[in-house]
């Protein structure tokens, strides 16, 4: 009877997407077919955006096994009351002419208001925040919510980490189910720590097979993953930020104890204080669970430092 009722627990999951675009609707996408949620809620600014995405998303139901509700909402946070996560994908893209700091302070009000509806209908909702500047915007919510500091988490690392894992993979010819990796660090092209020393094709680390030279390319590869998608694509990605918002949400939701390098915020983890930016922590029903603390070169230690100090200065330019 207790598994029973665990089981259904976990069934009625309520899952909330902010943000009808192609992230978002990528993630809501992935949510429900793996089937772990009972509704998932995708809510837009623009009219009728999220109502038409829904309901194509769920007209693939039958086709791709799904019982997840999908229910597209324009703007009407009320529809979230009751959402155990949430993610936040909202927010615009760099313009012609726009400097950094307005860029910041436009998504940055727009991340505010977002995050203050959610918990407003949901007080008890995990965040996960995929906006950018992630690490940024995960430390606004972090100074502007009031929200526990385990139910605030930047999403970026678990999607770096998988652009790792496939440029280690291409790099040793072996299949990525083979391949384990994890990038710490900022999310950005110059802030990333892919930790080569640490990734293993299994269990065996990396550098038994590939030269020292051929690592760094892997780890440069991987940190301009991002801008190299952008532009073949002419715009961001969308499928792989997708899937690795859904495989938090799915460690919170099923209680999976995963862990995921993700933005967080320390208070002398690391060496780092009144900061979030990617660590390994554990995800499971509560949000972030532990951090988890690991041996890191003295190269990777300095690397992190200096991914901080870039991190901060971006945070400097917040209006809080």
């Amino acid at each position: 009877m207790g598994i029973i009722k665990s089981i259904y627990k976990i069934y009625k999951m309520k899952v909330t997407v902010v943000g009808a675009g192609a992230v978002g609707a990528s993630c809501a996408e992935y949510i429900a077919i793996k089937n772990f949620a009972s509704e998932v809620v995708l809510l837009d600014i623009k009219e009728g955006y999220a109502e038409g995405k829904a309901m194509d998303l769920m007209q693939t139901a039958s086709l791709n096994g799904f019982d997840t509700k999908i229910t597209g909402i324009t703007n009407d946070y009320s529809a979230t009351a009751g959402s155990d996560v949430a993610v936040i994908t909202s927010g615009i893209p760099r313009k012609p002419g726009m400097t950094r700091e307005e860029l910041i302070g436009i998504n940055a009000g727009i991340v505010k208001t977002v995050s203050s509806n959610l918990i407003k209908h949901s007080p008890n909702v995990i965040l996960i925040v995929v906006s950018n500047p992630m690490d940024t915007m995960t430390y606004l919510v972090h100074k502007t919510t009031g929200l526990a500091k385990n139910k605030i988490i930047g999403m970026g690392g678990a999607l770096d980490s998988a652009r790792f894992k496939y440029r280690l993979a291409e790099a040793l010819e072996a299949p990525i189910s083979d391949v384990d990796g994890m990038v710490i660090g900022g999310h950005s092209d110059t802030g990333m720590v892919p930790l080569t020393g640490h990734a293993t094709r299994n269990s065996i680390r990396v550098s038994e097979f590939l030269s020292e030279e051929r690592l760094s390319q892997v780890a440069e590869d991987t940190k301009v993953g991002g801008a190299t998608l952008t532009k073949l694509l002419g715009t961001s990605a969308w499928y792989a930020p997708g899937a690795a918002v859904s495989s938090m949400v799915q460690a919170i939701a099923c209680d999976q104890k995963k862990m995921f390098p993700c933005s967080t915020m320390l208070n002398g983890e690391y060496n780092l204080t009144d900061i979030c930016i990617g660590v390994p922590v554990i995800l499971g029903k509560n949000g972030i669970e532990k951090i988890v603390d690991i041996s890191l070169s003295d190269a990777d230690k300095a690397k992190m430092q200096e991914s901080a100090a870039g991190v901060k200065k971006t945070n400097d330019l917040l209006e809080l």
